[in-house]
């Protein structure tokens, strides 16, 4: 048997099959969440629809990121770390050039290729992390300690976390959070140095809140007091910035069971009538529509189907043969979790609005490339766990 053929055959293909499983159920749900956008005369006899449309691209979109997935798995991971350092510079240069665009959702366009650059800048942090911590103590034990590792993972992450949340994109940036708190769990931080940040952290809440969040985010301070005031059940504006909490919401909570159905046309459809925002209903509200069109038992199983993709990278991370290995593992799923947990809890009230995509099921182009390539690289760590440590220079 072939090296390549036995790698092939050594994936874990319960990762495989789920993740396949939520990009082509992000494909169905992309086609009726995105049927009212507004289309050119030519694409719409084309497709058919406007969702027809952007189904389809999805699938391109999918095409790109299974041979990203499959090169990122079937390459040896340490080789790939070393991309880590040029990935990282290059996403921080493409971020403070998307902050200077005249584009509310900060996009640059290379080539007529438009794409956000801030989902690649935490993409090649974890790369960078897993990298930095594993293979810096090698050159001098200095690196080994403590404060030295909680500095340097402080550092990468503060950079683009700062940047992201100026462009006013705080759903991105807080994804930050959670990544960097694996990191230092699984990079080795003592409790007694995470117990004490974390008091320092909820002391300086409030400055946050009222000092520093201001600065850096424009809408950041309003989307708190809206979410905070709706789940005190106080007056809040549903004509203004609590018109897509609340109608989000609703569209969730009258689903029932069954839902409206896949496409539904009916009248007691809030995603027909247009109550929850057309614009990005195919993206960041895209659990709203999987909500109220196919009910609790949609919604049920798509979030079990996250879990057992998160569950698998977990067991990954244990089996794997270097701290490297693990911490990619570990912190892929940290971003997962990130992004399923604030795209689904601002459906339900349980965060603010941040405006964030659902991984795999969201039509989100670059950001469904991404994700493939961080579970690629969460194979490789499975494929290559049988390998020497000492082979991993």
């Amino acid at each position: 048997m072939t090296p390549f053929l036995r790698k092939l055959l050594g994936m874990n293909w319960v990762l495989v099959l789920v993740m396949y499983g939520l990009l082509i159920f992000g494909v169905f749900m992309i086609e009726s969440a995105a049927r009212h956008l507004s289309v050119s005369h030519d694409i719409l006899t084309k497709y058919g629809s406007p969702g027809g449309y952007y189904a389809s691209m999805q699938k391109w979109w999918i095409l790109a990121g299974s041979v990203v997935y499959f090169g990122a798995a079937l390459i040896d991971y340490k080789w790939i770390r070393w991309l880590g350092i040029p990935f990282y510079l290059v996403s921080i240069t493409l971020m403070l050039m998307a902050m200077q665009q005249d584009d509310n959702v900060h996009r640059l366009v290379i080539g007529g290729f438009s794409f956000q650059p801030a989902q690649l800048g935490i993409s090649s942090g974890i790369v960078l992390i897993a990298w930095l911590v594993q293979d810096l103590p090698k050159l001098h034990r200095w690196f080994a300690a403590p404060f030295v590792r909680i500095g340097l993972i402080g550092v990468l992450a503060a950079v683009p976390f700062f940047i992201v949340m100026k462009m006013g994109d705080m759903g991105s940036a807080l994804v930050w959070i959670p990544v960097s708190i694996v990191a230092l769990l699984i990079g080795g931080a003592p409790f007694r140095y995470m117990s004490f940040m974390a008091l320092i952290g909820v002391g300086l809440l409030p400055l946050l809140y009222f000092v520093a969040l201001p600065l850096v985010s424009e809408r950041g301070p309003e989307r708190i007091d809206v979410w905070l005031r709706m789940l005190n059940e106080e007056e809040v504006d549903l004509l203004g910035p609590a018109y897509a909490p609340h109608n989000v919401s609703m569209a969730v909570g009258k689903a029932g069971w069954k839902g409206v159905g896949w496409n539904s046309t009916a009248p007691t459809s809030l995603h027909e009538k247009g109550f929850i925002p057309r614009d990005t209903a195919h993206n960041d509200y895209i659990f709203a529509v999987i909500a109220e069109e196919l009910g609790f038992r949609g919604s049920l199983l798509l979030i079990t189907a996250f879990a057992l993709l998160l569950i698998q990278g977990l067991f990954i991370a244990f089996y794997s043969r270097d701290v490297a290995g693990r911490l990619l593992a570990s912190l892929v799923v940290a971003l997962f979790f990130a992004h399923v947990f604030e795209s689904i809890g601002m459906c339900v009230l349980l965060m603010p609005i941040t405006g964030i995509p659902l991984p795999l099921v969201s039509y989100s182009g670059t950001f469904a490339v991404i994700c493939m390539f961080l579970l690629g690289l969460v194979q490789s760590v499975w494929i290559h766990r049988h390998e020497r440590v000492a082979t991993a220079e």
